[in-house]
């Protein structure tokens, strides 16, 4: 069984505090795409061109992904290796397993 030890509450909250306006922005723009996938099957599309805005929706799915690793690695896992402790550990670890999830989707 995994613990985690959870990093002392910082004055800013997550690390992607400061973007969360331009995440949203991003996310809500994925929504959209999603949406038109669903309008582009419901109209018999190409299949090719439903393919094309699938893996249009993937890239950006996973662009928002990394920048929330990103912003982990630099907010959280930076804070716990300054608290000290052995919290580093545990967030390294959550970073790793974090990027294992990503690749193997």
């Amino acid at each position: 069984m995994t613990t985690t030890i959870p990093t002392p509450p910082s004055p800013t909250g997550h690390g992607y505090i400061s973007d969360k306006d331009r995440y949203l922005a991003r996310l809500k723009r994925i929504e959209g795409q999603g949406r038109g996938i669903h309008r582009m099957v419901d109209e018999d599309a190409y299949c090719i061109d439903i393919l094309t805005q699938i893996s249009a929706v993937t890239a950006a799915l996973e662009n928002v992904a990394l920048g929330l690793l990103d912003d982990h690695l630099k907010h959280c896992v930076t804070a716990a290796i300054r608290y000290g402790d052995g919290r580093a550990e545990a967030k390294i670890k959550e970073a790793s397993d974090a990027i294992a999830r990503l690749v193997k989707s």
